[in-house]
């Protein structure tokens, strides 16, 4: 965030004096906004009337310039290096560091190989110094040196300047995305629904068992006193078994003979 907030200041200081230049004129606030440590990105220049208006003229080089920066590599440079102007140290290591960003952009591991071919690297020990000094520190690049492997793993990247053509695709792939987040919103609120409902019934078919299971220990107890009563009843009622098996334990009287006279 900090390099983003920084990047814009120095996109609007740029923005406003290529407003007030013209012609070749111009040619050395490219070579500045080129040069500049904390500038990665150039829409915005290119994007100024007074720019656009070199296109065609004999100052047209310098709408080039932005353009390869904006948009391209150190390759790219070397690829027609005769019809460009010569770079600086400064430029040299801002468009190599771009090309690092570049080859972030659609992949997350880069071999050591392909980054020591690209940047004209000679070695990996000065390949790994350009990657923590000139990009990790600077804050345009974070990730992992894994020495084994022989790879840098990429974490984060600073975007570039979308090329010509790009921004649709861009568009077409956020529409998708947005699409898709879409589907998977709705389908995420009907299983929420659906868990909602299963909640409600298992919570009607607890209380249903809570029922029951009541109504079964009142019928308990109510058998149970029924029961109770009913064997008291038996026991203390007159004449009953108490009383019958008071009488059958009292000893019996023998009646003895009378004899008349």
């Amino acid at each position: 965030m900090e390099i983003e907030q920084k990047q814009e200041e120095v996109i609007d200081h740029y923005v406003k004096q290529a407003s007030s230049l013209d012609g070749s004129a111009l040619g050395p606030l490219v070579a500045e906004v080129t040069s500049h440590p904390a500038l990665f990105a150039f829409s915005e220049i290119i994007a100024v009337p007074n720019v656009l208006q070199l296109e065609g003229t004999e100052n047209s080089v310098y709408l080039d310039v932005l353009r390869l920066f904006a948009h391209g590599t150190w390759s790219d440079y070397k690829s027609d290096a005769s019809r460009r102007p010569q770079l600086v140290p400064d430029q040299v290591l801002k468009l190599k560091q771009l090309t690092v960003l570049t080859l972030a952009e659609t992949n997350k591991v880069l071999p050591y190989h392909q980054l020591m071919q690209e940047l004209d690297v000679i070695n990996v020990r000065e390949l790994e110094d350009f990657l923590i000094n000139e990009c990790m520190y600077v804050g345009i690049l974070r990730g992992k040196l894994d020495q084994l492997r022989k790879c840098f793993e990429v974490q984060f990247a600073a975007g570039r300047d979308p090329r010509p053509g790009q921004l649709g695709s861009m568009t077409q792939t956020l529409s998708n995305w947005l699409d898709t987040s879409s589907n998977l919103l709705i389908s995420i609120q009907e299983k929420m629904k659906w868990a909602d409902t299963m909640t409600e019934v298992a919570k009607e078919h607890k209380k249903e068992v809570g029922n029951r299971v009541e109504e079964v220990k009142k019928s308990i107890s109510i058998k149970a006193d029924i029961d109770f009563r009913g064997h008291g009843e038996i026991y203390s009622e007159p004449g009953g078994v108490m009383d019958y098996e008071e009488d059958r334990s009292r000893p019996k009287r023998r009646r003895h003979p009378i004899y008349k006279g």
